[in-house]
């Protein structure tokens, strides 16, 4: 049988069935960064879980405590933290990874060809991890306190493809620049720690429903609506989220998504020039 030679620039049409056909390597990408992520700790993935208490803890005491800031949402402060804060960091370490993973993997792009969209792929497995792993501690936390977790629980995935597909497509255009621009390596960073007080990470939407500019914030923010919707599935009742919200999200991620593949693509065969 005749082996089927890849090669760069390819078309549209082989390009995507080679992504399907190179599935082996992008397991073994992904594997790769889970072990070089938790090789050598003590506790392994319950990093996944102690980061985020950890983050809660010093909320709850900064904000609740000492600045006795109050949430007008009426639900339990650290409820409100606890779940911001799980889904917030899949989002950032996603959009971290994906952001540096072409330099990151910079002895396999100069001396192989495969299609280069499987490394960022990969980089999201360690950050889908740490949320299953965070994400199995919530739900009892939550029913701990007293929520009673609902049929709502179904429409996670919708929320975290959408996170999924934000952080992925923000961090293959950051990857493209990155490659020739390592100014962007000290950009990301930067998104993700002023991302986490402009997102309603820390405190719900309630907060700032009211004001003038709340429509604004909805459509310059498309983030609010995914956080928001995931309060939404594990919080009964919880007011502060509508499907109408949600539609600045969808808009936004179809854009960059598109927007990312195209730029990705026009990129990906100059990468060996600047790695």
């Amino acid at each position: 049988m005749q082996e089927t030679v890849i090669e760069a620039g390819r078309s549209e049409k082989h390009y995507w069935a080679d992504v399907v056909r190179f599935r082996e390597l992008l397991w073994i990408l992904a594997v790769r960064d889970i072990t070089v992520r938790y090789k050598q700790t003590m506790i392994g993935v319950a990093w996944a879980v102690v980061r985020p208490i950890m983050t809660v803890l010093v909320f709850v005491f900064a904000f609740h405590k000492v600045a006795k800031i109050e949430d007008t949402s009426g639900v339990d402060f650290k409820i409100i933290v606890f779940t911001g804060v799980i889904f917030w960091n899949f989002f950032a370490t996603a959009f971290q990874q994906v952001s540096n993973s072409i330099t990151g993997n910079a002895n396999l792009v100069s001396k192989v060809y495969f299609p280069r969209l499987l490394m960022p792929l990969s980089s999201v497995a360690v950050p889908l991890l740490d949320f299953f792993v965070g994400f199995v501690v919530l739900v009892p936390f939550l029913i701990y306190s007293g929520i009673s977790v609902d049929y709502h629980l179904l429409f996670v995935p919708i929320f975290l493809f959408f996170a999924f597909m934000a952080a992925l497509s923000l961090g293959i255009i950051f990857a493209s620049l990155n490659v020739q621009y390592r100014d962007f390596q000290q950009i990301v960073p930067l998104i993700v720690q002023y991302g986490f007080f402009i997102c309603p990470v820390a405190y719900s939407t309630s907060s700032i429903k009211e004001l003038s500019w709340y429509p604004f914030y909805t459509w310059l923010n498309p983030l609010a609506g995914i956080i928001e919707g995931f309060r939404w599935c594990l919080i009964p009742n919880y007011p502060f989220f509508t499907w109408d919200s949600f539609l600045p999200t969808i808009i936004f991620v179809c854009i960059t998504t598109t927007i990312a593949i195209i730029f990705f693509r026009k990129r990906e065969n100059s990468f060996v020039d600047y790695i």
